[in-house]
């Protein structure tokens, strides 16, 4: 999200990782404009609120897969907040699906374990690419019932 590397799904491991990505000293992250386009569609598409300011901050974190120690989110103001989605259940009714709130954040790297016996790898492609998590509210009190989320 906030690095130029280029990326390429299936690409041999630890072959995309820039400098920013991995937390080299002195490196400053430029925030990538498509990142905050893609998420503003989502958020138009889905009838929600684009926030006029979004603010990002430092998760701080030690796992093998995040070299930085770090991973910077969004949580107080993120780019998208409201909205919903209405799906088409097999019976022909429709049921909404609230969003709380979307949020651009970076991605960690991947833990590997099949790759050696006895032994995990890690794999730094994904490390901070840009990804959108959302979250969904609750839609119903009785979970058995197939659209609940």
């Amino acid at each position: 999200i906030f690095s130029s590397t280029p990326t390429r799904y299936g690409a041999e491991p630890n072959t995309q990782a820039g400098l920013i990505d991995l937390g080299y000293p002195g490196v400053l992250p430029v925030l990538n404009q498509k990142a905050v386009e893609l998420a503003i569609r989502f958020g138009l598409a889905i009838g929600a609120t684009i926030g006029r300011r979004s603010v990002f901050a430092r998760k701080n974190y030690f796992y093998p897969d995040l070299p930085k120690g770090y991973q910077i989110s969004q949580y107080d103001r993120p780019i998208v907040t409201g909205g919903g989605l209405e799906v088409l259940l097999n019976d022909g009714s429709v049921k909404r699906i609230g969003i709380t709130r979307a949020h651009l954040e970076e991605d960690a790297g991947k833990s590997v374990h099949d790759l050696f016996p006895g032994a995990s790898a890690i794999d730094l492609n994904r490390a901070g690419l840009r990804y959108s998590r959302s979250s969904r509210n609750r839609i119903c009190a009785r979970p058995k019932r197939p659209w609940c989320i």
